[in-house]
This record gives structure tokens, C-alpha cells and sequence, in this order.
């Protein structure tokens, strides 16, 4: 054959296919604008008679592609009709959640259309949602009683038209998302910006609904939020969260890089309230849920996992005793077995896990115009059956926490605290014992706060045990100690600077303290304590104040009483209220000086 002949055959092939795919795309070209109508009208009709006449869908146009197998809607909306799902609910088939969503486009690729249309088997390779807006309204339902006939499956509905549905793969990328629960008196509306969520191979046939390994027919649903920011509505916060993922098939949820900044410094954040205000400062590197049951949470709202891991973490509270208290607040309904039972999710963590969390507390005392502070490093623990569902509290209804810190950074202390989850008075008990501990690491506490300073002392060991509840806690503590020696220092109220008082502290020192225990030829002292809580003292203050009592009385100075911790404010806040009328005083007479 001669390279004349050779190029004519190859024209001739080239011409054929040439023809070939331009029949074929013309051909497409015919099927794709027959098929749009009638495409149109079956998802629509779809959707509306799947949904039991609940959902509606729209778009604005449809384009395909029957070579690729692609289909793209754009300006899609897919809203509920509230009539609808009042009739369903009456009858007991209402779904627990309603959707309502707006996207620009909708893409689905390689859907094989031939297959889908001669063997009623539907196989997509992608399903992708850019940028939509998603509603997810959580609606309480009654449950179906067992009288009532069970409701079609999935695939009863869609069997008569198809005889599978397969999805490789569905994407929702950078979605508005808000969480809207209409159960309660209040609407409530949470809201979370560029959520990203992966649907992992949808099945649906005759099978898959019996298929353990699957997740509401799927093999995995997964969710990242990354770069979240944003401040908070009283406009005194900046929050950050670096990433929170979950997944369904791990049973996982994770946030990274979560953090809590207040917009001011210590005191200029309090004074910008007229009653006392906690300021918080979080950091938490990580915080994990696992074991979680996605069923329980998506239909019944109910959060049980198996733990929540905490930690490393950083953990700041600071309050001013300038300001009053708020009038009628009692802290006591900030107990954490009070405060768990006013959560509104139903809540079962079967172990909180606590690694490597920095604890400090920090308290300005007007008294002495000084911020003293207490720090527990490293705190690590468990607390066991954290609950506040009603069914697991006639099971158990105490949860134990066992905790481990270093006190002051410095001494080993180990408490360990039993909550009572359903006793009315938030009844509770605790116990620990503090190891070797230079008294001198608490001087910033107890100079700024108890206007003592501890010259000298050694703990060889403290244990202690308590019982309390809102109002009060007592019981008995030890402390081995030597060689203590404390001052005792003056008000700053009038701005003249704490100072020793010299002649008390001498006397507290000789006839007061002692310095050791046990004394040489006695017996060691035990002491029994009990103190009563006001209203402004938390959970943690009727704590640590119990101890402090004890430790008094086995130092010695229980006989010296204590200033009544309202009268000194009320006096407090007289010399505030002075201290500001005198500056507005000189301010206008320096003006006028000026003019």
C-alpha cells in the first residue's frame, strides 16, 4: 500500500468519526433539551412525592450532559411546607428535623444516565453543594406507638422506580449553617459560617438499611470547621476555634485551638460592670468527644459519649471585690452538679479525662489595692458519670471526680470530690492531702487577700474531709507542719500602702501560733471545721475557705475572728464611692484653675 493510499484511509477514518461525534454530540445536544422538561418535572415531582408532600424543590435552570453524565441546577431552593409537616405529625410520621436550603448551584457528576434508565440502578460518582445556605430546624416529635403501623422504608419509596441509589460521594462546601431548635417557649438559633461536611458512599437498596457498618445509609458523615472567629455578643470576648472536625463512622469530635480572650485587662474589664463580673481566659488545645452516639444526638437531642478528653489546656479566673455582689444572685446555682442539671441537652459522658490543665484563680482585694492568686499546675484527673438524664440518674446518681495538681506549682495535692446529681441542696463531698509544701508559695494569696505574710514554714502533710451543699460544708482535717512564722499586715483602704504591724505580729507569733505540729511531748492536733457560705462565694471558695478554717485552728489563730465579709465590703465601697466624689471634685477645681 502506497503513503498516498495510507493517508486516504486515515482521512477517510478521521472523516467518520469526525461525523461520528458530531452526531453524537448533536445527539446529546437533542436529548439534553428533550430531556430538561421532563428531567425538571420528575425531580420535582420527586422530591415532593418522596418527602410525603413535605419538601418543595426549585431551581431556575437545569443543564446536562449526557455524554459526561453531568447535571448542574442553579438556584436551587428546597423548602418545607409547615402545613404538611403539621398533618405529618399528627399522624406520627414527622421527622425529627426539617431542612431548608438556597444554593447557587448544584452539581452532580458521571451520573450514569443509560444504566439509571434500562436497569433502574442509580450510580453517581460526586454530589457537590457550593456555598449554601442551610436551615436545620430540630423539631420535637411524638414518637410512633407500637399500635401504629411502621412506616415505609427509604427503599420501599423509591423501589418502585429504582432498584438502587449509590453515591460515591456527597460534598457541602463552605456552608452558612444554622441550628434552629423550636422546641422550648423561645426560639433559639445557633450559627456556624464556612462549614464543610462529606457524605461517604450513600447506598440505597433492598440491604443497606439492615447494614450495621452504615450511618444512616452511608459509610461515614464527616464535618470540618476550620478558622472560626468572632466576638462575642456583650462585645467583651474574642473567640477562636483553629478546627472542629467529626465523624460518625469514628464516633469522634474534636475541636483544636479553642480560645476565650477578654477585649480588656483585669480590672479595666470588671470596672466596666457595676456588680462583680468573672473574667475568663481559655485556651484549650485540644477537646475531644468520642465514643459519641450520632443517632441519639441527630433524633432524640441527647449527648452520650463514652469520654471527653480535655487537656493540655490554660485556665484563668479573675474577680474584683470592688464591685458589689449582684443583688439577689446566688453563686450557689453555679455548683457543677446545680449547673449540670440546668443544661438543656440531655447528657451522659460516661468519664471526663483532664490532662495537663493550668488552673489559676486571681482576686482583687480593694483592702489592700493588690491581686492575689492561687495556680494548681498540671491539673490531671477523671470524673466519672457526668448526667444529668433521668433514666441513667435512677441508675447512679453521684459522679466522682479524682483529681491530681501541683499546688502553687510546687506541692502534690490529690482531691477527690463525690457530687450528689439529684439531692436539691447540691450536697456533695470531698477529700484530699497535700504532700511536702513550703507555706512561703502561698504568699501571693495570702498577702493580697488574708493580709498575712508566712515568713517561714514546712508541711510534711495535710489531709482533710468535708461534707457540704449550698449553704455550708464541715468536717476534720491534719496538718504536720514546722517551723512557721507569719506577719500580719494592714489595710491599704485609705491608700496609705500595707505595712507589719509589728506589735500584733510579734504577739501573734509568741502567744498565738504554734509553730509546729505535733509540739515537742504532745499529741498531734486535729482540728474540725465548718463554714457557712454567702451568697458571692462559689463552689470553690466554700471549698478552700473549709480547709483555711481548719488550718487556723490547728495553727493556732481560730480565736482571732474574722472581718464579716459584707460589712467589709459595704465599707469598701463607702471609701470607693468617697474616693471618686473627691477626684470629681479636684478634676472641676482644676478645670477652673485652667480657665
Amino acid at each position: 500500500m502506497t503513503a498516498q493510499h495510507k493517508n486516504k484511509v486515515w482521512i477517510w477514518i478521521g472523516s467518520i468519526l469526525g461525523i461520528l461525534i458530531l452526531i453524537l454530540l448533536f445527539g446529546a445536544m437533542f436529548l439534553s433539551a428533550r430531556w430538561k422538561p421532563l428531567l425538571t418535572e420528575e425531580i420535582k415531582a420527586g422530591v415532593y412525592n418522596g418527602s410525603h408532600h413535605l419538601y418543595q424543590i426549585d431551581f431556575k435552570s437545569i443543564n446536562l450532559n449526557v455524554i459526561t453524565g453531568s447535571l448542574a441546577l442553579r438556584d436551587v431552593t428546597l423548602t418545607p411546607n409547615p402545613l404538611v409537616f403539621d398533618s405529618l405529625k399528627v399522624a406520627r410520621l414527622a421527622p425529627t428535623h426539617t431542612f431548608e436550603l438556597k444554593l447557587k448551584k448544584l452539581q452532580i457528576s458521571r451520573v450514569g444516565i443509560l444504566t439509571a434508565y434500562f436497569k433502574k440502578k442509580v450510580a453517581v460518582s460526586e454530589i457537590i453543594l457550593q456555598q449554601p445556605s442551610i436551615n436545620m430546624i430540630y423539631n420535637k416529635v411524638p414518637k410512633k406507638a407500637d399500635t401504629i403501623k411502621n412506616e415505609k422504608t427509604l427503599y420501599d419509596q423509591v423501589s418502585k422506580i429504582f432498584k438502587s441509589i449509590h453515591v460515591k460521594a456527597i460534598k457541602i462546601v463552605d456552608a452558612d449553617f444554622d441550628y434552629i431548635n423550636k422546641t422550648g417557649t423561645k426560639k433559639v438559633k445557633n450559627s456556624i459560617k464556612h462549614l464543610d461536611i462529606t457524605v461517604n458512599d450513600f447506598l440505597l437498596d433492598s440491604l443497606s438499611g439492615n447494614d450495621t457498618t452504615r450511618f444512616y445509609y452511608t459509610k461515614d458523615i464527616s464535618f470540618q470547621l476550620a478558622g472560626y472567629k468572632s466576638v462575642t455578643k456583650n462585645k467583651m470576648y474574642s473567640m477562636k476555634v483553629d478546627t472542629i472536625t467529626g465523624s460518625a463512622k469514628s464516633k469522634r469530635i474534636t475541636a483544636k485551638g479553642f480560645t476565650l480572650l477578654p477585649l480588656y485587662s483585669e480590672l479595666t474589664f470588671t470596672r466596666k460592670y457595676k456588680v462583680q463580673k468573672d473574667r475568663y481566659n481559655l485556651a484549650f488545645d485540644k477537646i475531644e468527644l468520642n465514643g459519641v452516639d450520632f443517632v441519639a444526638l441527630n433524633a432524640d437531642q441527647t449527648l452520650h459519649a463514652r469520654s471527653l478528653k480535655i487537656g493540655p489546656a490554660n485556665v484563668e479566673v479573675f474577680m474584683s471585690r470592688e464591685s458589689p455582689p449582684p443583688p439577689g444572685f446566688d453563686k450557689g446555682q453555679n455548683y457543677p452538679n446545680m449547673t449540670l442539671k440546668r443544661l438543656n441537652l440531655p447528657t451522659i459522658i460516661d468519664t471526663v479525662k483532664l490532662r495537663n490543665v493550668d488552673v489559676k484563680y486571681a482576686e482583687y482585694n480593694p483592702a489592700s489595692k493588690k491581686t492575689g492568686s492561687v495556680e494548681f499546675k498540671g491539673l490531671t484527673g477523671t470524673i466519672l458519670n457526668v448526667t444529668n438524664d433521668s433514666t441513667r440518674l435512677k441508675q447512679h446518681n453521684h459522679a466522682l471526680a479524682d483529681l491530681g495538681s501541683r499546688l502553687m506549682g510546687a506541692g502534690k495535692l490529690n482531691v477527690k470530690i463525690d457530687f450528689n446529681l439529684t439531692d436539691p441542696n447540691g450536697a456533695f463531698s470531698y477529700s484530699g492531702n497535700l504532700g511536702n509544701f513550703d507555706l512561703k508559695n502561698l504568699n501571693p494569696l495570702s498577702k493580697a487577700l488574708g493580709l498575712v505574710e508566712i515568713e517561714s514554714g514546712n508541711v510534711q502533710h495535710i489531709d482533710f474531709r468535708a461534707d457540704g451543699n449550698l449553704r455550708s460544708a464541715s468536717g476534720s482535717m491534719n496538718m504536720l507542719y514546722s517551723n512557721l512564722k507569719i506577719k500580719l499586715l494592714s489595710d491599704n483602704i485609705d491608700g496609705e500602702g500595707t505595712k507589719e504591724k509589728g506589735f500584733l505580729s510579734f504577739l501573734a507569733n509568741t502567744v498565738l501560733v504554734k509553730n509546729e505540729n505535733p509540739q515537742k511531748g504532745e499529741a498531734v492536733r486535729r482540728a474540725t471545721m465548718t463554714n457557712n457560705r454567702i451568697n458571692s462565694a462559689s463552689f470553690f471558695n466554700l471549698m478552700w475557705k473549709t480547709v483555711f478554717v481548719g488550718i487556723k485552728d490547728i495553727v493556732g489563730v481560730s480565736v482571732v475572728p474574722e472581718k464579716n465579709p459584707v460589712k467589709q465590703q459595704k465599707v469598701i465601697a463607702k471609701k470607693i464611692r468617697e474616693q471618686k466624689r473627691a477626684d470629681r471634685k479636684a478634676a472641676r477645681k482644676a478645670k477652673r484653675e485652667n480657665n
